[in-house]
């Protein structure tokens, strides 16, 4: 079992190599994070902030992990423990375009992971934007703390359980083939919130 303490840990070492910073191995997923947001985006199981840091400023962030939470504010992002969140002056219902669940939704069963999408969607504008991102499955099996593999049939399941739209599914940056060998391909979900 890893501790929360840990898995911080584990994610601050994650991309801190000198050729990962060199090469800038990040860029192509700052470019496509920025390219499909709406924000202002409230970045659901943010860790220690990466993605927030692609956002500019344009996000919040929650997680359960009250290690990442502190090592994302020392980074100078917006981000509170999911206990606080609601209680927070960010948390004002309707008020994202975007709900971002990068690399969340397999550290649970497929029914929690619907259920956590749920518990968040009041947060989301009307005619808003669910964005999923989950491991395919080289990434899946590189990562002791998944649980369930989510795909885009588990990524239909949690939009038609929470009445959103598929406006597409895809793999990212390579081909769906390449996510049995390439641990950083990824499977990606724009699902719409309906407006009625």
């Amino acid at each position: 079992m890893v501790s929360p303490e840990e898995y911080t840990q584990r994610l601050e070492q994650t991309g801190s190599s000198w050729w990962k910073r060199t090469l800038d191995v990040q860029a192509p997923y700052r470019r496509h994070i920025r390219r499909i947001v709406e924000p202002p985006v409230l970045d659901v199981g943010c860790g220690i902030g990466r993605n927030l840091l692609h956002l500019d400023g344009q996000g919040v962030g929650v997680d359960t992990n009250e290690h990442s939470i502190q090592v994302a504010r020392q980074r100078g992002l917006v981000a509170h423990t999911a206990e606080v969140f609601p209680s927070t002056d960010e948390a004002e219902l309707g008020i994202y375009r975007t709900l971002l669940f990068a690399h969340v939704l397999e550290h649970m069963d497929l029914e929690a992971a619907s259920d956590l999408v749920g518990d968040y969607l009041p947060y989301l504008a009307p005619d808003g934007l669910v964005l999923a991102i989950v491991p395919q499955e080289a990434g899946f099996s590189s990562d002791p703390t998944h649980v369930a593999f989510v795909g885009p049939d588990e990524i239909a399941f949690v939009a038609r359980r929470n009445d959103l739209d598929i406006e597409n599914l895809y793999s990212f940056p390579f081909p769906r083939w390449v996510g049995r060998l390439f641990r950083h391909n990824e499977t990606v979900g724009l699902l719409r919130r309906r407006s009625n």
